[in-house]
């Protein structure tokens, strides 16, 4: 089945308020008659008509995971995102806030900042040097002959921001979901005592994978696939996502281990005043989310192959390295790693219905120093590795989705996570539609 139409855009760029309403009705039918327990039909993962709806529904409506503020420390560096058809530049304030501005320029439209990331005073526009300043307000637009130019009328658009433990969310809505502080309250106390504000990016590594973004954030939720993963089962228990009544013979004793991991972990846990419990909403609030904090095999530390710490330097005040890894899921597009050594944030953006870039970044401490407290290559080693062999498993499911011979097949129970994650974003498509 394809919904796919050449459909020209309203000025506020919804396109759903421009689709004939056959066509509307044909894609608010997808999500209807959704199947509860097994994957998307094909139009989900394919059609640019429904990915259009989807920069709506949830990327132009939902809070997103940024950046770290270990990615902009000083006043006026900043890191450009970019999403579907969204540009926004995140950018540190002289009092240490954040403001985030739509990267388009308000004469005709170019892109404002080209970089990546940098640091600037006032914001340049490189076409005709219309001048911003770092709030968005225009300061300078001087053309010859113009006398009555209000540039009060015509800063660059503003974007909600929140920073929580050091990550930066962006909202593009006119009101953003109100829940997500709400939720900010439960995870917060479990990533604040890793203390990002202490922290520095060791590495950067950002990936286009071809596959919808549908089906990297479906990959991420599950460790069905985790044989698949040889240097990250050294320390991540491929027991992820089990429970006592399906474990499979192969993977018995590695169960046991596992639970006498936790159970060391929690006690270790109570000594030094952490959370550690399981908060699950993946799809029972609009601001989904699931942390955990969960032990790691071997000695316990981090990812490496045996399991012992990939720097030297504890986090925040940390007191002990072994505390394995504190994880976190938000919907719609992020996960975090938050360990006694280093942090790593992933975050995917989505280019368009057939590709996404995934965006990993490792934090250690700002006084940790290369080559002497640790090892650039150990440190991104293991995830480096997993993050290739997942793009190569994306990459296998978009294929199989343009087939023609393709139809939606069940979910397991140990992948309830990716039915959370569907049930959530066809809850927050069918409210978009409505």
């Amino acid at each position: 089945m394809s919904v796919s139409i050449n459909t020209p855009r309203t000025r506020r760029g919804r396109l759903s308020s421009t689709l004939p309403a056959e066509h509307l009705s044909e894609i608010k039918e997808l999500f209807d008659q959704r199947r509860v327990g097994y994957s998307l039909d094909a139009p989900f993962y394919t059609d640019p008509t429904v990915f259009a709806l989807d920069m709506e529904g949830v990327f132009g409506s939902q809070w997103l995971f940024a950046a770290s503020i270990a990615e902009i420390p000083e006043p006026g560096d900043y890191v450009t995102i970019e999403y579907g058809p969204t540009s926004l530049i995140v950018m540190r304030k002289d009092d240490g806030g954040v403001n985030v501005l739509h990267n388009v320029c308000r004469h005709r439209g170019a892109r404002v900042l080209t970089e990546k990331s940098g640091s600037t005073g006032n914001l340049v526009c490189g076409y005709h040097s219309w001048t911003y300043s770092p709030e968005g307000d225009l300061i300078h637009a001087s053309a010859p002959g113009e006398t009555t130019f209000d540039k009060g009328c015509f800063g660059l658009k503003r974007a909600h921001s929140r920073v929580y433990a050091g990550l930066v969310f962006v909202c593009v809505a006119e009101e953003p979901p109100a829940d997500f502080d709400e939720a900010a309250k439960i995870f917060e106390p479990y990533l604040a005592p890793h203390d990002l504000s202490r922290t520095k990016v060791a590495y950067q590594q950002n990936i286009v994978e071809e596959g919808n973004w549908k089906l990297v954030m479906e990959n991420n939720r599950e460790c069905y696939h985790c044989d698949g993963h040889p240097e990250l089962a050294c320390s991540l228990f491929p027991t992820w996502g089990l429970t006592d009544d399906i474990v499979p013979t192969h993977l018995e004793e590695v169960w046991d281990r596992n639970k006498q991991a936790e159970s060391s972990l929690e006690e270790r846990c109570r000594r030094y005043g952490l959370p550690y419990e399981v908060v699950e909403e993946l799809d029972s609030r609009i601001a989904g989310f699931r942390i955990s904090r969960e032990p790691l095999d071997g000695h316990g530390e981090s990812f490496s192959p045996d399991g012992r710490r990939l720097s030297k330097k504890l986090l925040g005040d940390l007191r002990d390295f072994r505390l394995g890894r504190c994880s976190m899921h938000v919907q719609p597009n992020s996960w975090f790693h938050f360990l006694g050594d280093h942090v790593i944030t992933f975050g995917a953006f989505p280019i368009n219905e057939h590709q996404t870039l995934v965006r990993t970044t490792w934090l250690v401490a700002d006084d940790a120093v290369e080559g002497v407290d640790y090892d650039l290559e150990k440190l991104t080693h293991t995830w480096k590795q997993t993050n290739l062999q997942d793009k190569a498993f994306v990459e296998l499911c978009q294929a199989g989705a343009a087939s023609p011979a393709y139809e939606p097949g069940p979910y397991m129970k140990s992948e309830y996570q990716v039915e959370a994650f569907i049930n959530w974003y066809v809850q927050r498509m069918q409210e978009h539609l409505a």
